[in-house]
């Protein structure tokens, strides 16, 4: 697979690199990225930032943050005190000072139960992460072995992007199935390598 230029962020786990340099670009996330960048023209001076797990999402916001001196609210769709969550809007409006909320799942799925706090979101400005292309889920799949300290070969890239579930959850499996495969058996990565994790895993 040949993917386009690294421009800026990306996600995941593990101590993943946050800077600006480590973040790619592509059709996935660039409505994401645009967005960002015309903060200023937003009708409040908050927003939510919506896409699946690993998808980059905290990645995208810190660099934001920095870039906007913004609050970032992480998981708003797991938050364990919507008062707290209520407040940070408020305040937002307020001092005129960016807040964005990162999720899973636009605000009308949330289950919510403080009504006051369910209409501010609901009003809320958004943008989503939509589902990776083949250059991002190639950046992501890299990107998740350089924070290892290893450098996937371009043939073993090639055989798990051609066969994987294409989501940021399943690159993130198979990068820790065959990471904890490699160094049970301390073997290198390889295509053998993959091919008997991807057994494992039953696909």
């Amino acid at each position: 697979m040949s993917g386009g230029p690294v421009q800026m962020v990306l996600p995941l786990r593990w101590k993943a690199a946050q800077g600006q340099k480590d973040f790619f670009v592509s059709e996935a996330n660039r409505d994401a990225v645009n967005f960002l960048d015309g903060w200023s023209t937003w009708p409040l001076p908050a927003a939510l930032l919506i896409g699946p797990t690993g998808s980059g999402k905290s990645h995208l916001a810190a660099i934001f943050a920095r870039r906007a001196n913004a609050r970032l609210w992480d998981d708003a769709d797991r938050t364990h005190s919507e008062e707290a969550l209520f407040h940070a809007w408020n305040a937002a409006m307020d001092e005129r000072r960016p807040l964005l909320m990162t999720a899973r799942s636009a605000p009308s799925e949330w289950n919510l139960a403080l009504a006051d706090l369910r209409s501010r979101l609901m009003a809320t400005p958004r943008v989503q992460i939509r589902s990776p292309d083949d250059a991002l889920l190639e950046a992501v799949f890299l990107k998740q072995w350089r924070d290892r300290g290893i450098e996937a070969p371009p043939e073993v890239t090639s055989y798990v992007l051609s066969r994987i579930e294409r989501s940021f959850e399943g690159v993130a499996r198979m990068v820790d199935a065959m990471d904890r495969a490699a160094l049970a058996a301390r073997r290198a990565l390889s295509i053998p390598l993959a091919r008997e994790v991807f057994i494992d895993l039953g696909g």
